[in-house]
C-alpha cells in the first residue's frame, strides 16, 4: 500500500484499516501500529485521531454497530407504510443484518463479538438507539389505532427482548438452522397479535343493574358455574 500523508488520513480510513487488520490478526494481537504499517503511515498519525488503542476498538464497534442503525433507521421514518408493516419490516431487517454479519464474515463477527463485550459505551448507545426506534414506530401505531398499549417505550422493550434469539449475537449458531425463518415469523406473528388485540378488542358493555331476583339467584358477585 502506498504511503500516505497525515493529510490524506482520515478517521474513516483508520477504521476501515482496522477492521481488516483484525480480521487478520483477531483482537488480542491487532495493535496500533499494525493498523499504522496497512496504512503506510507512522503510528503516532493514527494516535492523532485516536489517543488510545482502547479509543479506537470502541470506534470501529460502533462504526460496526451503527451500520445496522442506520438501514433501520430508513424504515423507522417510512411514514408511507403502516406502523405495523414497519414493524414487521424493522424486525425483519434486524435478524438478516446480523445473520448476513455472522455468515458473510465469520472471522471478524468472531472478533466484534470480543469487542462489543469490552466496548465502554457503545453497545448501551447502540441499544437505546435501537428501543427508541421501535418506540417512535409503537408510537405511530398507538397514533394511528392499530395499536394500543399505555407505555410504547415499556412495549418496545419488551418487543425487542422477545425476539432476542434472532438478533442476539449470542444466538448467532442457531440463526441457519432449518425453521429458524418461520419461529421468527411465528414470534413476530404473536407480538403483533398483542399490540392490536387491545385496539380491536369490542368495547364491554357497561354493567347493568340486576332485579332483585335475578340478585338473589346467582350464587356469588361472579358465577362461572351458573
Amino acid at each position: 500500500m502506498a504511503p500516505q500523508t497525515s493529510e490524506t488520513l482520515t478517521a474513516e480510513r483508520i477504521l476501515e484499516a482496522t477492521e481488516e487488520v483484525l480480521r487478520r490478526h483477531g483482537p488480542a494481537k491487532a495493535t496500533v501500529v499494525d493498523v499504522a504499517r496497512a496504512l503506510g503511515v507512522s503510528h503516532g498519525s493514527v494516535y492523532r485521531h485516536f489517543r488510545t488503542k482502547a479509543a479506537l476498538r470502541e470506534a470501529v464497534t460502533k462504526r460496526w454497530l451503527d451500520f445496522t442503525s442506520q438501514i433501520l433507521s430508513a424504515i423507522t421514518a417510512d411514514e408511507g407504510r403502516p406502523p405495523e408493516a414497519r414493524l414487521r419490516d424493522w424486525l425483519t431487517a434486524l435478524f438478516e443484518a446480523k445473520r448476513r454479519k455472522a455468515g458473510g464474515d465469520p472471522e471478524l463477527f468472531a472478533t466484534y463479538m470480543v469487542l462489543t463485550a469490552d466496548s465502554g459505551t457503545a453497545v448501551g448507545d447502540h441499544l437505546a438507539d435501537l428501543t427508541g426506534q421501535l418506540t417512535s414506530i409503537i408510537e405511530a401505531g398507538v397514533a394511528a389505532g392499530a395499536f394500543a398499549t399505555a407505555d410504547p417505550a415499556a412495549s418496545a422493550r419488551a418487543v425487542f427482548h422477545a425476539t432476542g434469539r434472532f438478533h442476539d449475537p449470542g444466538y448467532f449458531e442457531v440463526w441457519e438452522r432449518p425453521g429458524v425463518e418461520d419461529d421468527f415469523t411465528a414470534v413476530v406473528d404473536l407480538l403483533l397479535r398483542g399490540l392490536r388485540a387491545s385496539a380491536q378488542a369490542a368495547p364491554i358493555p357497561p354493567c347493568t343493574a340486576r332485579s332483585p331476583a335475578s340478585a338473589g339467584s346467582a350464587s356469588g358477585p361472579s358465577s362461572p358455574s351458573g
